[in-house]
């Protein structure tokens, strides 16, 4: 397997990682309630999608949610707990994103210097990347899961029977995008054995030459 394709493949899926993550983190569909109109008899429109930002109740413009604004001391245990778990989200993911950008300037240099060393960090760092990417979304998985319980303390089961709870295809982008930085890391650290091999394959023929 030749060094540029896999340096060339590594360098477009960590590209395409960042973008996806991006419109994650930008879009709001991660969480989507769906409200069958047929069995629900008011007069409002209670679907909703929500992002890490705000949430969209029915045809009405988004709230803000209010994750570093709330008065914390209004709120019950069980609030504090679910901000508390938003706030972890919204800080990881932003930050996963950052250093994705940093992870793809570093594995564009090692790449051009074709060092097995800097290609190894690049990996490296490009899966720690995806570990930071992985825990922001188990920790809304978490999150949406407790929230969605605190939900189901308060309302009927009459009334949960016409409600139907899914993640959005934002979320789906995240997961996406966190299988690329595996990827990305991965075809970094093959890059790096076959330089490694390329390196040892010159040094032999060098020596042969002398």
């Amino acid at each position: 397997m030749r060094h540029g394709v896999v340096v060339l493949g590594a360098g477009f899926t960590g590209l395409l990682s960042f973008t996806l993550l991006a419109l994650a983190i930008g879009t709001d569909y991660w969480y989507i309630i769906d409200v069958d109109k047929h069995n629900h008899t008011g007069p409002d429109d209670l679907s909703s999608h929500s992002g890490l930002w705000r949430i969209v109740e029915g045809s009405n413009s988004g709230s803000v949610i209010p994750t570093f604004t709330a008065n914390m001391s209004s709120l019950s245990e069980a609030e504090r707990n679910l901000l508390g778990l938003h706030k972890v989200v919204v800080i990881m993911l932003p930050l996963s994103l950052v250093l994705l950008v940093l992870g793809w300037i570093c594995g564009l240099v090692s790449s051009l210097t074709s060092s097995p060393r800097l290609l190894t960090g690049s990996a490296t760092y490009f899966l720690l990347c995806s570990l930071i990417t992985l825990t922001g979304i188990s920790i809304y998985i978490k999150y949406s899961n407790q929230a969605m319980e605190d939900f189901q303390r308060m309302v009927s089961p009459e009334s949960l029977a016409c409600v139907d709870v899914s993640f959005g295809w934002s979320f789906v982008l995240a997961w996406l995008s966190y299988c690329l930085e595996v990827a990305t890391g991965l075809q970094l650290l093959l890059a790096a054995r076959i330089a490694q091999m390329k390196g040892k394959y010159e040094s032999g023929v060098a020596i042969a030459m002398l």
